[in-house]
């Protein structure tokens, strides 16, 4: 069945797990994020500035980097689900995300990796003329960087679900002690961002690429020595055997059966086997449900099967419901895409925004590239006034133990990414029309000194609640809704959604270049390089337009749904 194990496999007679397991795994996830995002807010530049790499090709292969490196977190459930568990897949992919940081330190410590820096100004930048980067210089980065990418797939899908697998189910606290896992696993994740979006900025500022590219790998060195000495406190589950191969049988056998009637008189009955325990290890009985009923075929037992049947062509109760539920599952995390989309947008938009405006906060002038801190310290203070306040208004409201449900939760944040986008659109109008008005159209780099980049800190704060619901929402709700021998793989879901909204963004802004810009007629695209001839505000608008259609479908599938 589900019942933890050590780390050899046995029944667990010790106390382990609980809180003091967690913070060791909480480590290994700040460290991931740190990394994470050190490289989505720095390597942009560095492909830009030191690789000499045009900024728009340099910000289609960091979406794409990260994209691949999310939506790959499949591949690292499916092997933690299927063959080696959780700590070992978080072990060893922790150990190749650190090589590829290790990669790339090396690419901006060693001359021998970049182009001549020679001769190549601000202005020889803009206008092209720096000495390229070498095919095999490129080639080098670009293998590294995907090594990290892999590291990271690994470690994305496990990290989460091994934390909640430390505290004991049979817990009248149980899902109390979860709700305030996930809460304090996204803290994590926040404090890992806050710290790549300053102190590592501000090592590259000071000290260059090396010591900031250098500065992840330490870390993440860290974490790595951190993890290992928890190894005796965890709590582990057992894989339960490819889960693909499970899905696969249960697809074949409902074909092979699929002109079988449930009323036929050589039914035998729906197959499960006797006792308490399933045939999955790692799993317990699911109890059948009545949707999806063209897979029930798989479980038809019919008198011609015989008494030991092949399970391709006879399945039980358990593993078709299995199938059910990861079908079930899709419509959810498919609903977060468009606010991940949102998300990879604001790394790149905001960011030119504020290269315009005025970020002195007093005699402190704070770099363009801490500008998505903001988003960070807003989750920072709702995490921490979340029990406090948010959880005891709700419970009014809603009569839940917890203030709201997961998908309610979920719901919260679309909403209110739907309002940062829309008032990012309205800002964005004003600031355009001001620097027309005030002779800034075509000096697009020089900032404009009366305008207050603290401006953008309002779409930044909203957009970094809605990062807390949704986000949280949605991871709780996949562990506890995956069949218990494909949590990961419950887990990778998001993590898919999540690379899936990079490319999306992608996508979007390729149409949108391709279908609004046209270069014989001079008419500039909405995302022109050129923010105040571009339009900017449009672009926010579609993408509020795509919000509130994506709200609505959630809607229907949250509405749908049946919880477990």
């Amino acid at each position: 069945g589900n019942t933890p194990v050590n780390i050899r496999g046995k029944r667990i007679l010790s106390k382990t797990g609980g809180w003091i397991a967690a913070f060791f795994i909480f480590g290994n996830e700040m460290a991931e994020r740190m990394a994470y995002f050190g490289l989505s807010v720095n390597m942009v530049a560095f492909m830009f500035y030191v690789m000499h790499k045009p900024f728009s090709s340099s910000s289609n292969a960091v979406n794409n980097f990260l994209g691949i490196s999310q939506a790959s977190s499949v591949l690292g459930g499916f092997i933690a689900d299927a063959y080696l568990g959780r700590y070992w897949t978080i072990a060893i992919f922790t150990t190749i995300y650190l090589a590829g940081l290790t990669g790339i330190t090396l690419c901006a410590s060693i001359g021998i990796f970049t182009p001549e820096q020679e001769r190549c100004d601000e202005l020889a930048l803009l206008l092209g003329n720096c000495k390229p980067a070498k095919h095999w210089q490129m080639v080098y980065l670009y293998a590294v960087l995907y090594i990290t990418g892999l590291g990271a797939a690994g470690i994305r899908p496990c990290v989460s679900s091994f934390g909640a697998d430390q505290f004991d189910e049979r817990s009248k606290d149980y899902k109390s002690h979860l709700d305030r896992f996930f809460n304090f696993f996204y803290l994590s994740v926040t404090i890992g961002a806050i710290v790549a979006f300053t102190l590592v900025v501000y090592i590259q500022m000071e000290h260059g690429w090396g010591l900031a590219f250098g500065s992840l790998a330490i870390a993440m060195g860290i974490s790595n020595m951190v993890f290992f000495v928890g190894t005796p406190l965890y709590r582990h589950r057992l894989p339960g055997g490819s889960p693909l191969t499970r899905v696969a049988q249960v697809l074949v056998a409902a074909f092979r059966k699929r002109k079988a009637e449930f009323s036929s008189s050589e039914l035998v009955g729906l197959y499960e086997v006797p006792g308490k325990h399933s045939t999955i290890k790692g799993s317990g009985k699911i109890a059948h449900t009545d949707d999806f009923r063209c897979l029930d075929k798989a479980a038809l037992q019919l008198k011609e099967d015989g008494p030991d049947p092949s399970p391709w062509r006879l399945c039980t109760v358990t593993q078709v419901e299995e199938v059910k539920i990861l079908i079930k599952l899709i419509p959810i995390p498919a609903c977060t895409i468009v606010l991940s989309l949102v998300l990879t947008e604001y790394l790149t938009l905001s960011v030119q925004q504020a290269y315009t405006m005025n970020t002195h906060m007093g005699h402190l002038k704070l770099p363009v590239t801490c500008m998505p801190v903001f988003p960070g310290l807003s989750i920072f203070l709702i995490l921490a006034l979340y029990y406090a306040l948010f959880v005891p208004l709700c419970r009014r409201v809603t009569g839940h133990p917890h203030g709201a449900s997961q998908l309610q939760r979920v719901g919260i944040g679309l909403v209110v990414s739907i309002l940062s986008v829309a008032w990012a659109g309205l800002f964005e109008r004003f600031r355009r029309n001001y620097a027309i008005e005030h002779g800034y159209q075509a000096i697009f780099l020089s900032q404009m000194p009366n305008l207050s980049a603290y401006w953008l800190l309002i779409q930044y704060c909203l957009i970094g609640i809605a990062e807390v619901f949704c986000i949280v929402g949605l991871l709780e709700f996949l562990y506890e809704e995956a069949p218990d021998a494909m949590k990961s793989i419950g887990s990778a879901y998001a993590a898919l959604a999540g690379g899936l909204g990079c490319f999306a963004a992608s996508i979007l802004n390729n149409i949108v270049n391709s279908v609004t810009g046209d270069k014989k007629e001079t008419r500039p695209s909405w995302l022109s390089q050129n923010i105040n001839t571009g339009r900017f505000d449009y672009f926010y608008w579609l993408l509020t337009v795509l919000s509130l259609i994506n709200f609505g479908v959630f809607l229907y599938s949250a509405r749908r749904y049946k919880y477990r």
